[in-house]
């Protein structure tokens, strides 16, 4: 078993798309790089990437990704799997920022990474990976309604996506120019808007990949929050996903936001990974 590292997207792409489907809820981020990748080419993340999988007998056992402006994404690994990608990226020359994986995983590159290299490894965050079960709506509903957000939008839109990247502390510009760039983009969105007109939240669909729809983002701005805004879009969008023909739609929390862990398990949401995203200073 042995690490393939290389820069060529269409033989990456070729190599491992029956195992990235193969567990499409588990592998919600990594479906959606490669079908970037499959798209947009290189364009979409600003560079080639380094990508990555492991190989054994022909048959891949998991995949790994360093965008250019990013750290290492990859899928779950075994301590002894971690520790021959963190040697084969430390002969390489690479200098990582961060790792982003399940938890175990994290734990054990970083590990590994750390007797290598040297380097600290803190834990920024830790999210928890959802799949719906039975979708459970608000029950009572807020006032108003859902509308699909429109090209008459757009501006407003890029306003409530800035104030969300500055809440999330990503360090990301959001402009007209920039957006097509940005990880915003090639998302649907959908507002739920008061019975006037005003909209008081939004959730955002990344396109469907191998039956799976991640809902990202979801945002209600700080006036309007503990009014059941959140939970009726994400309940509308979700609904949305599965009208669609989704066999699983996933999103992400933030571990340490009891509101929102809440929230989702309320209207049918149930944990299925921890992941961490680890520093290295």
């Amino acid at each position: 078993m042995r690490w393939l590292l290389t820069t060529d997207i269409d033989d990456f792409l070729a190599r491992t798309d029956d195992f990235l489907r193969s567990r499409p809820a588990l592998h919600t981020t990594q479906l959606s790089v490669a079908e970037k990748l499959r798209t947009r080419g290189a364009d979409a993340f600003g560079g080639r990437p380094l990508l990555g999988r492991l190989e054994h007998a022909g048959e891949v056992h998991a995949v790994c990704y360093r965008l250019p402006t990013s750290g290492l994404g990859v899928t779950a690994l075994t301590p002894d799997q971690a520790d021959a990608l963190a040697a084969d990226l430390h002969a390489l020359g690479h200098a990582l920022p961060y790792v982003s994986a399940e938890h175990a995983t994290a734990t054990a590159f970083a590990q590994a990474w750390q007797r290598r290299t040297g380097a600290t490894p803190s834990v920024r965050v830790r999210l928890h990976l959802y799949r719906l079960g039975t979708l459970t709506p608000p029950d009572p509903s807020p006032a108003g309604r859902a509308r699909p957000v429109g090209g008459q939008d757009h501006d407003h839109l890029l306003g409530w996506c800035r104030d969300l990247a500055a809440d999330l502390g990503e360090n990301v510009t959001i402009t007209a120019d920039t957006w097509p760039t940005t990880r915003f983009a090639e998302k649907t969105y959908t507002y739920w808007e008061t019975a006037d007109g005003v909209p008081v939240s939004m959730a955002g669909l990344n396109p469907m990949v191998a039956g799976q729809v991640r809902v990202d983002p979801v945002y209600t701005p700080a006036r309007h929050r503990r009014r059941g805004y959140a939970a009726a879009i994400t309940a509308e969008v979700s609904r949305a996903a599965l009208t669609a023909g989704a066999t699983d739609v996933v999103l992400y929390t933030n571990a340490a936001n009891p509101t929102s862990n809440a929230l989702y398990r309320r209207i049918g949401y149930r944990p299925i990974a921890d992941i961490d995203v680890c520093d290295f200073t």
